[in-house]
């Protein structure tokens, strides 16, 4: 994000009543998050308690030994003393090193061997340590999810799956087996996402201009980004939009003060086309 974008974001987005800020060591702005969180914390907005941070364990950093260090690595950028949850982002590894994305001379990824078992049991000690909360993963499908489940002295269960999740793609299997485990599910690009072609599928029709979505945005004088937003939620996904627009931040809230008839809900999950916008090619 250009410099200030994310801190002035975040602001907004907790003076609006967000509490859940959901980051990644990616993203390059944890700084600029953790900024917003302290600022807020000291005008006496809120208390570090009232905020819910997730931030994530990237591809290079799956070796078991890098975990506790990467994860102090993004306190230490956030200036905060613990995450609320800390999950691994993807379930497959990279090479690990300085670079984020490496490459080999060809331009070709540079994939590394990774236990899933091995590195959860390093986020199971983040936890024991205090600087983690609680602890989940992210893009999982249901076996990746079962080898850890089934796991041989397996301490704590990731809490969470954080997966792609919205009313062109319900996910309704993966989301049945989560409920009967007790994982949440915690949808991502849950307006669909950005057009932008280097790594979204651009072929699906967006989702925002869809005739269903608007017509019973239209009955109850809301968007159909709050209509998308609050299927969502009633089915029990956490919904985390993004957006650097004040207006929409807010919109973006508006959700909680009508319900979808179990007839909407349905006509909704219809929509459903099985296709991700966020193909992840690597």
């Amino acid at each position: 994000t250009p410099k200030g974008t994310c801190l002035e974001s975040v602001k907004i987005a907790i003076d609006t009543g967000y509490r859940h800020i959901d980051g990644a060591f990616v993203y390059y702005n944890e700084h600029e998050v953790g900024q917003a969180i302290r600022e807020k914390i000291a005008e006496g907005r809120i208390k570090r308690e009232d905020i819910f941070y997730c931030g994530k364990l990237w591809n290079t950093c799956h070796p078991p030994e890098l975990v506790r260090p990467t994860l102090e690595k993004t306190l230490k950028i956030l200036q905060l003393d613990y995450v609320d949850l800390y999950i691994i982002e993807l379930p497959m590894a990279f090479k690990p090193g300085d670079a984020i994305y490496p490459k080999d001379e060809n331009g070709k990824f540079i994939y590394h061997e990774t236990d899933l078992c091995a590195t959860w049991e390093a986020m199971e000690a983040c936890k024991d340590a205090g600087l983690a909360k609680s602890i989940g993963v992210s893009n999982f499908n249901r076996r990746q999810l079962e080898m850890i489940l089934n796991k041989p002295g397996l301490k704590y269960k990731p809490v969470s799956n954080q997966v792609e999740c919205h009313p062109y793609f319900t996910q309704p299997k993966l989301l049945e087996f989560c409920r009967q485990h007790d994982i949440v599910i915690v949808g991502y690009s849950p307006l669909g996402t950005s057009r932008d072609e280097t790594w979204v599928n651009v072929s699906s029709p967006p989702l925002l201009k869809d005739p269903v979505l608007n017509a019973i945005g239209k009955k109850y004088n809301k968007t159909a980004a709050q209509i998308a937003l609050r299927f969502n939620i009633q089915r029990g996904v956490v919904v985390i939009p993004k957006s650097f627009n004040p207006q929409r931040i807010k919109e973006n809230f508006q959700i909680f003060d009508f319900s979808l008839t179990e007839k909407e809900m349905k006509e909704i999950e219809a929509l459903n086309k099985n296709v991700r916008y966020v193909e992840l090619l690597m």
